[in-house]
């Protein structure tokens, strides 16, 4: 049986269960369409920094943020379109607006669309007209996250799409990861390094980006806690970027459709024709061993 129940807290939270799979999911439309908890396999699934996320002034720093329409950050924080240079900070805004509830069902799932239209405050930052619908569905352990991308624009929309979950660890040295990639590129560094499936996390970070992995999912296994993560996406989802502090409880895997500053460079920029959309899907999924 599934259900979608609401409840105001601080923010008002949409909370999506499927009770004989003992699955939950919590969203909060208001700040940024976040998803801010998961349980699968009767566990919790993601990390959230409380403090942070009840501050409005500040992003939040778990659960499942969204990324539109650039992931990473540009240099100084700009890009240049038909020759006005427009200032856009790291991620875009989705993350940070309002978002609207538009339509819900628990026939056979528990799903919840949200939208984000451009306004006067998007247009400022990025001189375009979009209509963002996501639906976040439940069902068992498995959540998908369904994108649409519409260009409400005259003239083609440019942008990258991403997510960035946190998934919470209590122990990074349970961890085992297969990432079908041999090399990745170090953000903070730019050098490329080999991969052989595993992380220093005696680092003070880790910023890295896999490109073009030779195929379109990866998982990570926790011993600890005996469950393993797979994360599958679909085109044009292209790179999956991982990161992660010292002595913190999480770690981060990105599905990204372009890399860092694609709007400047072009790499792998997604390009709408006016009145055109696009649809993707992520998919999350949780076995218990």
């Amino acid at each position: 049986m599934f259900a979608i129940a609401l409840e105001q807290n601080q923010y008002k939270t949409y909370i999506l269960t499927d009770e004989q799979a003992q699955s939950r999911l919590e969203v909060v439309p208001e700040r940024g369409g976040i998803i801010t908890r998961w349980v699968a396999a009767g566990q919790e699934m993601l990390y959230l920094d409380a403090e942070r996320f009840a501050n409005p002034e500040l992003t939040v720093r778990g659960g499942i943020p969204i990324l539109f329409p650039i992931c990473g950050n540009l240099p100084d924080n700009t890009y240049t379109h038909r020759g006005t240079t427009y200032q856009l900070k790291q991620h875009g805004f989705a993350r940070d607006l309002p978002w609207t509830v538009t339509d819900s069902h628990t026939q056979t799932s528990a799903d919840l669309t949200l939208t984000l239209s451009s306004s006067e405050k998007t247009r400022p930052y990025y001189p375009f007209d979009f209509y963002l619908a996501f639906t976040y569905r439940l069902q068992g352990n498995t959540l998908a996250l369904i994108q649409q991308v519409t260009n409400q624009s005259p003239e083609p929309l440019p942008f990258s799409l991403g997510l960035h979950p946190y998934f919470w660890v209590p122990n990074k040295a349970q961890l085992r990861f297969e990432i079908p990639a041999t090399e990745f590129r170090d953000h903070k560094t730019q050098l490329t390094h080999s991969y052989l499936n595993g992380f220093d996390f005696d680092l003070e970070e880790i910023d890295v980006i896999f490109q073009n992995p030779a195929a379109p999912q990866a998982s990570v296994t926790d011993w600890q806690r005996r469950l393993k993560l797979t994360l599958g996406y679909e085109f044009p989802y292209s790179s999956l970027v991982f990161w992660t502090l010292k002595g913190k409880e999480f770690y981060c895997l990105e599905p990204w459709t372009a890399p860092r500053n694609a709007m400047n460079t072009g790499d792998r920029l997604t390009h709408l024709s006016p009145g055109e959309s696009l649809t993707t899907t992520c998919m999350l999924t949780v076995a218990a061993f």
